[in-house]
C-alpha cells in the first residue's frame, strides 16, 4: 500500500514528504488510518540525531549502523483499518490512540503496574517490527525505522497491538493525539512522579505542550500555587489561563520576586522540568528553588551525550532533596489516556486552547520550524 509520510534520511536533514510502501499487518499487528498526529520536540531530537543509539547498538537491534531513514512522529490517533492474526484487543473500526511505550502486560514491569517501562520498549528508537523482527515500511528498496515503533507522521501506520490504546468513539481524536504523549507525560510528571499534594507549591520550568500538562496536573492535585517559568512570555501568559497562579521568565525571577513572599522562604515542594532542551546547569537552577525534602522531576528528554549535570551535591544531600526521572509521567498509558480524555470531554482538561495551528502531511518541516521559533504551543498534523 502506497501512502505519504514525513521522513528524515540523515541526521539534521529536513522532514520530507515521501511516498512510501506499507505492508499489510502480520500476526499481532494492526493497520491504522491516522486522523491526527501531534508535533513534539522529541521528534526534533530524533531529526537532529540527539537520541540515536551508538552504531554498534543499532547494528545489533536493526542490522544497520544508522537509524536513518526514519518516519517521525510518536503522538497520534486514528481508526483501525485491519488487524493481523492473533489480535484480540482491537477490531476494524475501533478508535485508537497510539502509545509510544508499548506494553505487553506480561513482563515484570507490566505485572507490577509499571507499564510505562515495559520490556517491549527496549527497541522503540529503531529496528524492525517488535512482533517478528521483519520490516513493514519501505522507502524504495530501503527499510524504514519509525520513531518509537510508531511513526505517526504517516497517512497509515502498521504497529504492534501493544502500541495502541482503544478509546471510546465519542472522544475527540485530535485531543486523543495530544494526550497520547505530551500532555499525559506532563500531567503524570506532576501528579504521579512529583507526588503533588493539596497545599503544595509547584514550579514548572518550560510551558509548552508537556509543561501545560504538568501545570494542569498540579492544579488538579490541589497545589496552592503553580509557578509557570518560560523564557517565552506568551507561553507564560497561556499558562496563567490553564491553572498557573504565577508566572515569570527565569528561575532567578521566581527565586527573588515570587517565592520569598509566597512561601516565606520555604521554596517549592515540587519542581518539574519540561523545557525543549535540557542543559547541565538547569538541574541546579531547579534544585535552587526546591524546598527541603522537595522533589525535582526531570521530564525533558536529553541527548545520549549529556552525561553530567551541575548539582550542588552538599545541598542536595543536606536538604534531603530528590532528582527523579520519568517516562510517560510514570503512569500506565492505558489508564492515563482514557482518564484524561474523559476529563477533556467533560470540559475539565484544556487541550483545544493549546493548539496553535494545524498542518498537512506536506507541512511537517514548517511545523518543526514554528515549534523551534516558539510560535507553536502545540501543532497538529491533520490527515
Amino acid at each position: 500500500m502506497k501512502v505519504k509520510a514525513a521522513v528524515v534520511t540523515e541526521a539534521k536533514g529536513p522532514w520530507r514528504t515521501e511516498e512510501i510502501e506499507i505492508d499489510e499487518p502480520h500476526a499481532n499487528e494492526v493497520k491504522v488510518k491516522m486522523a491526527f498526529s501531534g508535533l513534539c520536540f522529541s521528534d526534533e531530537h530524533l531529526r537532529h540525531g540527539d537520541i540515536t543509539h551508538q552504531p554498534e547498538v543499532l547494528e545489533m537491534i536493526s542490522g544497520r549502523s544508522t537509524m536513518f531513514p526514519v518516519i517521525g512522529g510518536h503522538e497520534g490517533s486514528g481508526v483501525v483499518e485491519s488487524v493481523g492474526e492473533g489480535v484480540t484487543s482491537l477490531a476494524p473500526g475501533d478508535h485508537v490512540a497510539v502509545s509510544f511505550v508499548p506494553s505487553c502486560g506480561k513482563c515484570e514491569y507490566c505485572l507490577s503496574g509499571r507499564q510505562y517501562i515495559c520490556d517491549m520498549g527496549a527497541t522503540i528508537l529503531a529496528g524492525p517490527m517488535i512482533s517478528d523482527g521483519t520490516w513493514r515500511h519501505h522507502l524504495g528498496e530501503e527499510n524504514l525505522n519509525r520513531m518509537c515503533q510508531v511513526g505517526s507522521f504517516s497517512e497509515y501506520i502498521v504497529v504492534h497491538e501493544a502500541s495502541l490504546i482503544r478509546i471510546e468513539p465519542w472522544y475527540d481524536l485530535r485531543a486523543a493525539a495530544l494526550i497520547s504523549c505530551g500532555l499525559s507525560t506532563g500531567f503524570g510528571s506532576a501528579v504521579n512522579r512529583g507526588g503533588v499534594k493539596p497545599g503544595h507549591t509547584v514550579a514548572v520550568i518550560g510551558c509548552g505542550g508537556v509543561g501545560s500538562g504538568a501545570i494542569q496536573g498540579a492544579a488538579m492535585a490541589g497545589a496552592r500555587a503553580v509557578i509557570a517559568i518560560d523564557t517565552n512570555q506568551s507561553k507564560v501568559d497561556r499558562a496563567l489561563k490553564i491553572g498557573a497562579t504565577h508566572g515569570c521568565t527565569t528561575t532567578l525571577d521566581a527565586a527573588f520576586n515570587i517565592l520569598p513572599d509566597l512561601t516565606w522562604g520555604k521554596l517549592c515542594d515540587v519542581v518539574v522540568i519540561t523545557v525543549d532542551n535540557l542543559t547541565s546547569e538547569l538541574i541546579e537552577q531547579a534544585r535552587s528553588i526546591t524546598a527541603k525534602g522537595g522533589v525535582i522531576v526531570v521530564t525533558t528528554l536529553a541527548g545520549f551525550d549529556l552525561t553530567s549535570v551541575e548539582v550542588n551535591m552538599m545541598m542536595l544531600s543536606m536538604t534531603n532533596q530528590e532528582i527523579r526521572g520519568t517516562v510517560f509521567g510514570s503512569e500506565n498509558p492505558r489508564i492515563q489516556v482514557p482518564k484524561l480524555l474523559r476529563l477533556h470531554h467533560e470540559g475539565k482538561f484544556y487541550i483545544d486552547e493549546l493548539v496553535t495551528r494545524e498542518y498537512s502531511i506536506d507541512e511537517v518541516q514548517q511545523a518543526a520550524d514554528d515549534l523551534a521559533s516558539g510560535e507553536n504551543l502545540r501543532g497538529v498534523i491533520r490527515f
